[in-house]
């Protein structure tokens, strides 16, 4: 009879603790009402990438890149399809609100094929990206790839190889 009630009572503890870590796992991603500019969640971190200071940070990267490069005239015409290909996307400007509003009012099935759509136009943007950053790379002298190699690395720019401490 001992181990039963063992058994029960280490089956509740366990249960209680997956609760409580479930709930503290949530709060955890939550962010405070009236972050950025009064909006919620993602939305205020979407927010915070499309604000000025971000396209300004973005135009000054193209720039040391363009400059780091030290392009030819010939190499012009690339560069400009490159730098226009590698603007913000489809997000910008995008009226969240009324997104969401037009979502609520489909239904699932409607609301997946919307999802599916929008991911294409994400895919294509990529791709015309893609293209465009590949025609660069292919009128860069050996060189120049080399620098543009080690500048185009993802992730490089936002704040991940600026702090880093010697060992």
């Amino acid at each position: 009879m001992k181990s039963i009630q063992g058994s029960f009572a280490k089956r509740a503890l366990m249960v209680g603790l997956i609760a409580g870590g479930g709930i503290l796992a949530a709060s955890s991603f939550a962010m405070p009402a009236g972050g950025a500019e009064g909006k919620t969640g993602c939305e205020a971190r979407q927010g915070q990438k499309l604000d000025g200071k971000w396209q300004e940070q973005r135009a000054k990267r193209l720039s040391g890149l363009k400059e780091k490069l030290d392009l030819t005239p010939a190499q012009e015409a690339a560069w400009d399809a490159f730098a226009g290909a590698a603007q913000p996307g489809m997000r910008q400007g995008v009226d969240r609100q009324a997104m969401q509003a037009e979502f609520a009012k489909l239904n699932t099935p409607q609301r997946l094929d919307k999802m599916l759509a929008m991911s294409e136009q994400r895919r294509a943007r990529m791709i015309e990206r893609s293209q465009a950053t590949k025609a660069f790379y292919a009128q860069l002298t050996p060189a120049q790839q080399g620098v543009f190699d080690a500048e185009a690395m993802p992730g490089r720019h936002r704040g991940h190889d600026h702090h880093r401490h010697q060992s």
